[in-house]
Formats: C-alpha cells, structure tokens, sequence
C-alpha cells in the first residue's frame, strides 16, 4: 500500500504537527485520510477550520488511522502514552516527532513488537524544505522506513541514521535553521551599522543565505573551496574572516551544537 492510501493520524498537532499535515495537503493526500488531535479546544476548531481534517479524541484517532504521528512535547509523551498504549492495535505504526525521546521509550508503553520509527525534522517543513532523519526501532522494518520516508518526502529531504545519532541530528538539523536566524539577525544589525536600511540589509542577506546554500548543495564543492573562492588576498572577506577566527566564532559554534546535543539526552534521561 502507497503512502496516500493510508490514514495517518497526527497526534498532538503542534507546530511541526501542523507542518507535515499541511505539507501532505499539498503534496495532494485528500482531507478525509488524515487526522489530528489537539488538547485545547480552540486548538482543534483551528485545525478543522484551516486544514478540513477530521479532528478527534486520540482514542477516536488510534483505532481509525493506519499510522499514528506523536507530535507531543517530550515531557507530555508519558501522560499520552498512558492513556493511548492500551488502546493501539498490535502492528500499527508509531511515528515519533518527540525530541530526544529514544524508541524504546515508546516500545515499553505500546503493546508488544509494534514498529517505532524516530525522526528528527526541522520547521522548514513549511516551506517543503526541510530535512527528515530517520531511525527504525527494534521492531520496524525496512517498510516501515520506506514509508515512513514517503510520508515525509513532500516536506523535503530525508535521511536513514542509526538510532544512536539522532541526538546529533536534534543539536546539528532539528535546531539548526535557529542557529542561521540569529546569524541572519546578526548580519542584519551589522548592516544597519554600516548605514543600510534595515529592509535593504535584510534582503542582502537572505538572497546571499539562499544562493550560498545552493551552490553548496549543486556545486558538490566542499564549503572551504567555495569560501576560498571568496576569499581574495589583502582583500575584504579575509579581514572580516579574521575577526571572527579572533573572536572564536568557529569554537563557539561546535560549543553550542555540543550543548544542544548534551541537553537532548538531558530530555530523554529526565522523562524516561
């Protein structure tokens, strides 16, 4: 069966819940073969009023959907599960979106050998441009990945990785589009130093952001070699490069991935 005959239901549909729902109605998965559920209710009557999905109980949701999408925060999946183990069917499809939480997490509250497959994803899923890492259980199958990537792919790219990398890829993928906000922030302010309207500043860098990132993914150069090309002697961008390597840019960027990666397994090890 084809990713679009499924029913999927999203199960907390938060923001990257709500991504990868409108991401599908895009890619063309009709109304009716997706559902979601929300806590609050004006969060539901949203949800059915912008998408026309059907909006249910999670217990409505586990006996209707052929898969089932945890979008909940972290410290929320426990309580979920709860009340939701009991009432999943053997064998249906678990998908995780939960952030630092480790497969095992989810196989331990569900009934026995259902298929758990953990993906990290990234809010460009709005923009169907994100990037999915994703990482099989102990029971899932090679076709559950495969659908599992059919299910992600009209939000953009994916990836396989092994379970035990996916606290890299939450600190290095998950957080990193933050990580390029605030060095937009920051260009852009340095901009308004230099004398540039602030809207002037901000559309330099966001069309220098975008075509920088797509010859570095057509290309197939690596970084150094396209920042070289860049990089004339005596010139501007070697004096400006300088500074940062003075002010230890490049430390302070693998300290703060190592910290996000540090506190992802802070997550896991406190709710588990």
């Amino acid at each position: 069966m084809s990713a679009g005959q499924h029913t999927l239901a999203m199960v907390g549909a938060g923001k990257m819940g709500e991504a990868i729902l409108s991401g599908l109605l895009r890619a063309g998965w009709p109304p009716s073969r997706l559902i979601a559920t929300a806590r609050r209710p004006e969060r539901r009557a949203q949800l059915a009023e912008r998408y026309g999905v059907r909006v249910l109980s999670n217990a409505e949701a586990a006996a209707q959907a052929d898969v089932l999408v945890i979008g909940v925060k972290p410290q929320d999946a426990a309580t979920l599960l709860e009340d939701l183990g009991p009432r999943v069917p053997s064998g249906k499809l678990i998908i995780s979106l939960c952030a630092g939480l480790p497969t095992s997490f989810f196989e331990k509250r569900l009934p026995e050998s259902t298929p758990v497959v953990r993906v990290m994803s990234n809010t460009p899923a709005l923009v169907d441009q994100a990037m999915s890492a994703i990482s099989a259980g102990s029971h899932a199958s090679a076709e559950h990945l495969t659908l599992t990537e059919e299910l992600l792919r009209p939000l953009g790219e994916t990836i396989q990785v092994p379970e035990s990398q996916q606290d890299a890829v939450t600190a290095l993928s998950g957080s990193g589009p933050a990580y390029f906000y605030y060095l937009v922030e920051a260009m852009t302010d340095a901009g308004i130093l230099l004398g540039l309207p602030r809207q002037v500043a901000h559309d330099l860098i966001v069309q220098a952001a975008l075509g920088a990132a797509v010859m570095l993914r057509e290309s197939g150069e690596h970084p150094v070699t396209l920042r070289e090309a860049v990089t004339s002697p005596g010139g501007t961008t070697i004096s400006a490069i300088r500074e940062l390597e003075s002010h230890r840019v490049r430390a302070a960027v693998l300290d703060a991935i190592e910290a996000a990666r540090d506190r992802a397994r802070e997550l896991a090890a406190s709710v588990d």
